[in-house]
This record gives structure tokens, sequence and C-alpha cells, in this order.
């Protein structure tokens, strides 16, 4: 039976949708390892797009999981919570990947305006967990943080 043309589309069509190319690619995840050796799982959001859109929308995040911020340059980042759907705990690090600062239990924002959340240090990378992460893994300043960065 021969193949018409719009049989050949509908078939590139599906390729498309079914087998994406590396075009659209999901954010790389990496592991990061707590001082009590516990691990979680973390999103790497490097550039301005993935960071801008953060954990925007999510309806649940598990509690191995994050989302590591990774910065150009180290500075007093802030964050807000616009339209997320979680809580969450927020931690900024320093280039040596110590905690500099810490926020807990951060409830997402619905409407402008929303409240800003900062260090007073600067920081080359900001971590986002589950809200009641800090208190489980008891995450506190000064410690240290156990990650490598995927090549770009």
């Amino acid at each position: 039976m021969p193949i018409s043309t719009s049989s050949i589309a509908v078939f590139f069509l599906a390729g498309i949708l079914f087998f994406p190319g590396p075009s659209v690619a999901a954010d790389p995840t990496i592991t990061i390892t707590f001082p009590t050796d516990a691990r979680i799982l973390a999103e790497v959001a490097d550039n301005p797009t993935t960071r801008s859109r953060g954990l925007m929308f999510r309806k649940q995040l598990a509690s191995n999981t994050g989302m590591l911020f990774v910065f150009e340059e180290a500075g007093e980042w802030s964050f807000w919570m616009k339209n997320t759907n979680v809580a969450l705990d927020i931690l900024w690090l320093g280039p040596d990947k110590r905690i500099i600062h810490v926020e807990e239990n951060v409830p997402g924002c619905k409407q402008d305006p929303c409240p800003e959340y900062k260090p007073n240090k600067d920081a080359l990378y900001v971590l986002e967990l589950p809200a009641g992460s800090v208190k489980r893994e008891k995450l506190a300043k000064g410690m240290k943080l156990e990650f490598a960065l995927p090549l770009r």
C-alpha cells in the first residue's frame, strides 16, 4: 500500500511529539550531600530562563528533591515566591558551598507585592528545598554542602 503525503506528515509530527530532540532537554540534576550524609536530587537552574522560572507552578516537591540556583558571580541575590504553590526552605551558599543564610517555611505568594528574601552576605548558590528540610536535616549556617556542577 503506498504512503500518502499526509501519512508522512502525521508520522513526522508524531516523531517530533514522542521523540523530542536534544533541544527540549530537561534541566540537569545533581546530587547534593548534606553534612548528615543525607542526599537529595536537585535540578540545576544556571541561566536566566531557568532561574526566573524556578519552582513556579509546581504542585508538589518530593522530600528528597530541590533546586540549586547557580549564579555567574557572588551577590546578595534576593528571592520571592511569586506563583510558587509549595512552601520552601531557602539556603544561600557562599562560593565555598557553606550555608551563609537560611529562610525556613517560606510560603508561596499569589498576589503582588510579594515579599523578598535575601542574605546580608554574598552568595554564589541558592538551594530551595521543601519546607521542613532544614529542621529534618539539622542544617545551619556555616555547614558545608557537597556537590559537583554539570559541565556546560
